[in-house]
């Protein structure tokens, strides 16, 4: 018998926390559990499988954003997470009315824990029972894998391999192709066909029913498996059996529609352009992937938090601007190369930054496009540079690069730099030069906890435009104006027209470089601080 939240919230571990349904009451009555899990972290949906019951304290919750507590529920959400439960207390009083509306939104049946219980002792008791109900799972889906193997092996056609899927798990079945095109589709029997099945399964207003598995052949993802458990059908037997049915899947599409020539070896080229392999092998792949030797070619890379993977909008996107080369996807990121036309490089290279900003993709997702590759020897470098910018620009506060629907979109060539610092100066060089430029002005922000370091990039990056300045960091002119004296004061005068812009403009872009993307070769503005506050006036007088 299958472990419910609503029977979770009786055990005799969880009363005493005295719980309540915050947000997608109607769906918790029927919400079945795989795990119980508990963190504090707020980027934990990657790590999560699906099926699991969150508990968290709220601590993070406290410090957070109202932008980033709604990204977290819907970030839980997309990974079909079952349910989270919010210890309220002394730390976090209640739970916010707007991760209560975006939970009710998304579909994410919403606790709230209103006294304080050990989370060990409520894991410990639930998941020993998960785990007993788990074996039993696994024995059914291989059950059931053996009997599609047998339709398999008898010649059935896809519709009949899925419907042994289907009767074994109780829910509605569709195998798609990377571009969305159905294959084969079931429902268990008995059940009315419906007019359109993959509208229906997406339509589903409960996520948590809905499982997604990618079907790869020969190491190309060639198909998406989606399983949507019907009322009263084992959500937990739905994804194990979905998973155990790849291989078989993997087989009947291999002997219906292998890939091609074209692309496995343009698989096999993303991997070795990954790989940093070496020229020949890029030269002898390329020309089989249909890309030219000295093509002109941008790197492009998709980090998703969400279970899908959003590889087949990211191809349809690519094909129309240009060339489409060819991609590869793991679970982390989506990698690929896009072919550019000779005459129009730029055009080609805007118009897929611009598209990727508008492409509905999985919240929490995070591209950049890298700097154009001039034949495909060069095609590693623009890869190892598009990572580069997804390293600084998400670990630099807010993100300067354009925004879609569903996360940020970088510019490697915005990041250019930022990037030439990377390469070139070592943590010395780059404390020693920020300091030199912005020295007085760094200890003038640690001093008064002020932010004249950021008002100066911000109005340098805008070309000096002071009335756009304003407006991004939502000051009064008038204020703007003030804080701009109080910086020229502190750094030797008006620099328009001295020659100095362009040394203080990479200095307040040196000072948000995070330490993790350059391995701590340079150091933040709290280091860059510490190391010229001890010798402030003789600062002074350098910067003047």
């Amino acid at each position: 018998m299958s472990i419910r939240l609503q029977d979770v919230l009786k055990h005799s571990t969880v009363t005493p926390a005295d719980p309540v349904i915050r947000a997608a009451a109607a769906i918790a009555a029927q919400t079945q559990l795989r795990w119980i899990h508990s963190s504090e972290v707020l980027d934990i949906a990657p790590l999560l499988g699906g099926g699991e019951l969150l508990l968290t304290g709220g601590q993070a919750l406290t410090s957070a954003t109202d932008e980033r507590r709604v990204g977290y529920i819907r970030e839980l959400a997309e990974r079909g997470v079952a349910a989270l439960a919010i210890e309220t207390g002394t730390v976090l009083p209640s739970i916010p009315s707007s991760m209560v509306a975006a939970a009710e939104a998304a579909g994410l049946p919403l606790i709230e824990l209103r006294k304080v219980v050990p989370f060990v002792g409520v894991m410990e008791a639930i998941n020993s029972l998960l785990v007993s109900e788990s074996a039993a799972h696994l024995q059914q889906a291989d059950r059931a894998s053996h009997a599609m193997a047998v339709e398999l092996a008898h010649g059935g056609s896809l519709d009949r391999i899925l419907a042994v899927l289907a009767d074994a798990t109780g829910a509605e079945v569709v195998l798609t192709s990377t571009s969305g095109a159905p294959l084969a589709s079931a429902l268990p029997a008995g059940h009315a066909e419906e007019p359109d099945l993959t509208a229906s399964i997406e339509s589903s207003p409960d996520r948590a029913r809905n499982i997604q598995v990618d079907v790869s052949v020969r190491g190309i993802p060639s198909a998406r498996l989606t399983l949507h458990a019907l009322p009263g059908a084992d959500v937990n037997l739905t994804r194990i059996a979905g998973n155990r049915s790849v291989d078989i899947l993997a087989l009947a599409l291999l002997q219906r529609m292998p890939p091609g020539l074209k692309e496995m070896a343009g698989a096999a080229l993303i991997r070795a352009v990954d790989s940093g392999t070496q020229n020949w092998r890029l030269q002898q792949l390329a020309p089989a992937a249909g890309i030219p030797l000295s093509a002109q070619l941008v790197a492009v890379v998709v980090r998703s938090p969400g279970s899908r993977q959003p590889r087949m909008a990211v191809e349809q996107l690519l094909e129309r601007v240009g060339h489409h080369g060819a991609s590869y996807a793991d679970n982390a990121e989506l990698l690929a190369l896009a072919v550019l036309r000779p005459a129009r490089m730029q055009e080609d290279r805007d118009a897929i930054v611009a598209g990727l900003q508008s492409l509905a993709l999985p919240e929490g997702t995070v591209s950049a496009v890298g700097p154009v590759a001039h034949g495909i020897s060069a095609a590693p470098w623009s890869l190892t540079e598009a990572r580069l910018t997804l390293d600084l620009g998400t670990g630099a506060g807010p993100l300067r690069a354009g925004s879609g629907q569903s996360g940020a979109v970088l510019d490697a060539e915005a990041f250019a730099v930022e990037r030439l610092a990377f390469h070139s100066l070592d943590e010395a060089q780059a404390t020693e030069f920020i300091g030199q430029q912005l020295g007085a002005i760094l200890v003038h922000d640690s001093q008064r906890n002020s932010a004249l370091v950021e008002t100066l990039r911000v109005w340098l990056d805008s070309g000096c435009n002071t009335a756009q300045a304003a407006r991004e960091l939502h000051l009064e002119r008038q204020s703007m104006h003030q804080r701009l004296q109080r910086i020229f004061s502190l750094c030797g005068g008006d620099p328009r027209g001295t020659g100095r812009l362009a040394a203080l403009h990479l200095a307040t872009r040196l000072v948000r470089m995070p330490r993790s993307a350059t391995s701590g070769r340079n150091q933040d503005a709290t280091s860059a601080t510490r190391a010229v506050r001890g010798s402030a006036g003789s600062m002074n007088r350098r910067v003047h």
